[in-house]
């Protein structure tokens, strides 16, 4: 196994849902309940040292309970190596702590994450649409979206 997760479950044995590491992927399944302590721990462990919030992304498993995942690509600059960092939400409560305080830069990634799935990051300073403007109903890439919907117009102001 990993040594990077068997970290990671030592330090976080009731928080660890599962890990593998499957074709060199080394992935943990973790509680929402402490991400943002599991994150700042893989950042500042010494062994660990993962400086770099490659991306964050959620995912749809509609018919699954619970139904939603945010998954967090790690990397160590100065290690050289990888871990994914999973979470999963459920349907009638999809929110999930901001990471904004460990890795500032992962403020777009969390706000792509709400507006293309509905995912709610707790306390994010700016918690509003990036690619969609605002007057959108819905989020996109939830499976459940009807892709026929019509939306509001918008475009320049009439006087």
């Amino acid at each position: 196994m990993s040594a990077v997760l068997d970290r990671l479950r030592e330090r976080f044995p009731a928080e660890v849902v599962s890990t593998h590491s499957d074709f060199g992927d080394d992935t943990a399944l973790v509680r929402r309940e402490r991400i943002v302590e599991i994150l700042a721990f893989l950042r500042d462990d010494p062994d660990l040292l993962f400086d770099f919030a490659m991306d964050l992304t959620g995912v749809d498993y509609l018919g699954e309970e619970p139904r939603f995942e945010v998954v967090y690509h790690l990397y160590s600059l100065e290690k050289k190596h990888r871990v994914r960092i999973k979470s999963r939400l459920h349907e009638d409560d999809p929110v999930i702590d901001t990471a904004v305080s460990v890795w500032p830069g992962i403020d777009w990634y969390e706000r792509e994450a709400w507006d293309m799935y509905g995912i709610v990051f707790r306390g994010h300073p700016n918690l509003k649409r990036i690619l969609l403007y605002e007057e959108f109903v819905g989020h996109p890439l939830r499976k459940d979206y009807p892709k026929a919907k019509r939306q509001p117009t918008i475009g320049p102001e009439e006087e």
